[in-house]
């Protein structure tokens, strides 16, 4: 039997951070000893950081209330594809949680809707957590093409099965509103994410947990979180700000 959108019973919220091409050392070191002291709450929390400092976050962030993660995985398992790197590789590095079809990915990589189906699946093999992003440029916005925009992008996850979509996470991040300080109002969100839980729901996944990204920060958080079918936040540059991102956790 399938549960109608919007009333889905929720599980756990869900606050990812994405650091995108940011960090040093130094930076890195502050910004974990702030994620540190938070004590726990009721949402689970990770980061996803770029490759070379994934031991220092898997360090930093040792019996700690966080999970962590990559921006990107191949969706080849092994072989000569110089420069990716495999979902068994983030395994063994301790990750839980790798983005994959990321906008930026999409734009800059030319990254298709199947690579992306792809590599949710490989991800999947090695154990971890996709969170598939998809989400429409303003210019699809504007011709009134998001939903579709939206379907044509999940449409080869789907394609993955029930118990395979059952395991992965989908964010929401309209390109637009992306590093723009632009966000969609919790309503255009709310209305996008139930098209996405119905979607979900028609393959027997209407549990998948959706996120929305796009210029999240402490003042807007709690406001989306008041969405029925907004079930955390995918966060860029405020994940870089310790009390910021702890401020979108707690509310």
């Amino acid at each position: 039997m399938h549960i109608m959108p919007g009333l889905v019973a929720r599980k756990q919220r869900l606050v990812i951070g994405n650091w995108k091409m940011n960090g040093s050392l130094a930076q890195n070191a502050s910004l974990l000893d702030g994620l540190r002291a938070y004590p726990g709450g009721a949402c689970d929390l990770a980061v996803c950081v770029p490759y070379p400092y994934l031991a220092q976050a898997a360090y930093g962030l040792h019996n700690t209330a966080f999970g962590f993660g990559a921006q990107d995985v191949s969706q080849h398992d092994q072989g000569a594809y110089t420069g990716d790197v495999s979902a068994a590789m983030l395994a063994d590095m301790g990750c839980q949680w790798v983005l994959v079809g990321h906008s930026e990915r999409r734009q800059h990589h030319a990254e298709t809707d199947q690579q992306v189906a792809n590599k949710a699946q490989a991800a999947l093999n090695a154990g971890l957590t996709p969170v598939v992003c998809v989400g429409e440029t303003l210019a699809e916005q504007s011709a009134g093409h998001t939903l579709g925009v939206v379907a044509r992008q999940l449409a080869p996850v789907l394609a993955l099965g029930a118990d395979a979509v059952n395991q992965l996470v989908v964010a929401y991040e309209p390109v637009w509103a992306i590093g723009t300080g632009k966000t969609a109002t919790p309503q255009q969100a709310q209305d996008v994410h139930a098209a996405i839980r119905a979607s979900l729901d028609s393959v027997g996944a209407g549990q998948v947990r959706i996120l929305y990204g796009g210029s999240v920060n402490a003042g807007n958080a709690a406001s989306l979180f008041a969405m029925p079918d907004i079930d955390g936040a995918l966060v860029g540059g405020a994940s870089l700000q310790a009390s910021e991102f702890l401020a979108i956790a707690a509310a």
